[in-house]
């Protein structure tokens, strides 16, 4: 009598095992069958980072890029923003240099001049501001990128003053 019960009991926990095995591997089979569930992964690297404006309204960001808080210094004035944000991410530099000079004359900046080195800097120029870009590749492939917005002294700017 102790064998069947040992036997009947082996049994209930295989069939409901099994039971288990098959409504799980069921549900997501078929889940995956109709297309309806995808995971979350899938979802986030399907999802690019959208390019945004930040403290100064004119000089658009790579979305890839964060801002650090702590090392950027903004003052904002009725009309006008100013100063330094200071950025990083895993981007690469060519990418980004194409980015800005691409970008920038969108919003009417002008490139003044730049240097394409392992140090890159670009001056751009409006009626009444500059903008330096500084775009430095450190250790493991972090690129930082620190932004400097600046009114001008009188209104001129470099191509003013070659005329």
């Amino acid at each position: 009598m102790e064998k069947m019960t040992r036997t009947s009991r082996f049994m209930v926990c295989l069939s409901i095992t099994a039971v288990f095995f098959l409504l799980f591997t069921g549900c997501t089979w078929n889940k995956s069958a109709k297309g309806t569930t995808t995971s979350r992964s899938s979802i986030q690297k399907k999802k690019e980072p959208v390019p945004l404006y930040l403290d100064f309204g004119d000089v658009l960001i790579p979305g890839e890029l964060k801002m650090d808080k702590k090392s950027s210094l903004v003052v904002q004035s009725p009309g006008l923003s100013t100063g330094l944000i200071v950025l990083k991410g895993r981007v690469n530099v060519k990418s980004l240099i194409d980015f800005f000079e691409n970008n920038m004359a969108r919003d009417n900046w002008k490139l003044a001049c730049s240097l394409k080195s392992p140090r890159s800097i670009m001056v751009f120029e409006k009626e009444n501001r500059r903008c330096i870009i500084n775009i430095l590749e450190k250790e493991f492939s972090m690129t930082y990128v620190e932004i400097w917005v600046a009114p001008t002294i009188d209104g001129t700017t470099s191509s003013d003053l070659l005329n």
